[in-house]
C-alpha cells in the first residue's frame, strides 16, 4: 500500500460516512466507526440491513458511493490505491468457500502467494503446511475439495486467506452455509487466530461466539447503526427498541 503517517495508536482501520447505493436502494446511510488492531469487532443484524456490504467495501469489492474507508491510514477507495496492496493486507473469507476443485487443500492454500505475489515456491510450501497445520487439517493437504466436509473447506479458506499474511481479516458468514456439527471447528480456528492478536471483523449470525469473543459488537438495520457496544452491554442492557426486538427474536 502508498506509505502513509498511520501508526499503531491509530484506527487500523476507520470507517466514515460511508454511503453505499444499488440502483435506487440505499443500503448504507452513512456507516462510521473505528477498529483498533488486534480487537474483534462483530457485526450484527437483520437480513438485508447492510452487513456484508459494508464489510464488502472494507475491501474495496465493493465501491462507495460517499463517505471514507481507510486501513493503515491509506484510503481504500483512493483510485490510485493498487488493489492488490489492499488485499495483501486485508484478507477476506466468505460465506461460500470458492476453492478450486481441481486442486488440493495444500495446492489452493499456495496458489494466492506463488502466482499473485510470485514467493518462492518452496517458502509458500512451508508457510501453507504449517497453516493447515493451524486450522487442524493435517493430514489433509493432498485432499481435493469434493473429498472434505463444509467445514473442512471453510478452514482450507481460512489457511488460503491467511497464506497472504493480512493485518486483518474480514469473514463474512462463514458458517451460514455449515451443517450445525461442523460450525463449531470452523469458529475455533477463528477464535485461535483472534487470541494470537489478528485484527477481526466479523459479520455473524453466532450471538454466543459474538458475546464471548468480540471487544465490540455493532448492530446494523436499514442500512445503520442502530446501537453498539461491548457483549456485555449490548447483550445485557440494549437501549434500542429495534435492538430489543431483534433479540428477543434470536436470544
Amino acid at each position: 500500500m502508498v506509505e502513509t503517517n498511520w501508526t499503531r495508536d491509530q484506527p487500523i482501520v476507520a470507517l466514515e460516512g460511508v454511503r453505499k447505493s444499488f440502483g435506487d436502494l440505499e443500503v448504507l446511510k452513512g456507516v462510521s466507526f473505528d477498529v483498533m488492531k488486534g480487537e474483534v469487532i462483530c457485526i450484527i443484524g437483520p437480513s438485508g440491513s447492510g452487513k456484508s456490504t459494508l464489510i464488502r467495501c472494507i475491501n474495496a469489492l465493493n465501491t462507495i458511493d460517499a463517505g471514507s474507508i481507510k486501513v493503515e491510514g491509506q484510503e481504500v477507495h483512493d483510485p490510485n490505491l493498487d488493489k492488490l496492496e489492499l488485499r495483501k493486507k486485508v484478507g477476506m473469507v466468505f460465506q461460500q468457500y470458492n476453492l478450486f476443485p481441481h486442486k488440493t487443500a495444500l495446492q489452493n492454500v499456495m496458489m494466492a502467494p506463488v502466482l499473485v505475489l510470485k514467493e518462492q515456491k518452496e517458502e509458500v510450501e512451508r508457510r501453507a503446511r504449517a497453516l493447515i497445520t493451524k486450522v487442524r487439517l493435517n493430514g489433509k493437504e493432498d485432499s481435493y475439495p469434493g473429498e472434505l466436509s463444509g467445514g473442512q473447506q471453510q478452514r482450507v479458506a481460512i489457511a488460503r486467506s491467511l497464506a497472504m499474511r493480512p493485518d486483518v481479516m474480514l469473514f463474512d458468514e462463514v458458517t451460514a452455509a455449515l451443517d450445525p456439527e461442523t460450525v463449531k471447528e470452523v469458529l475455533v480456528a477463528i477464535r485461535e487466530l483472534a487470541e494470537e492478536g489478528m485484527t477481526c471483523l466479523l459479520v455473524t449470525h453466532e450471538m454466543g461466539f459474538a458475546r464471548e469473543l468480540a471487544d465490540h459488537i455493532y448492530f446494523t438495520d436499514r442500512g445503520v447503526i442502530v446501537e453498539h457496544g461491548s457483549p456485555k452491554s449490548f447483550f445485557d442492557e440494549a437501549k434500542d427498541p429495534r435492538t430489543q426486538e431483534f433479540l428477543s427474536q434470536i436470544l
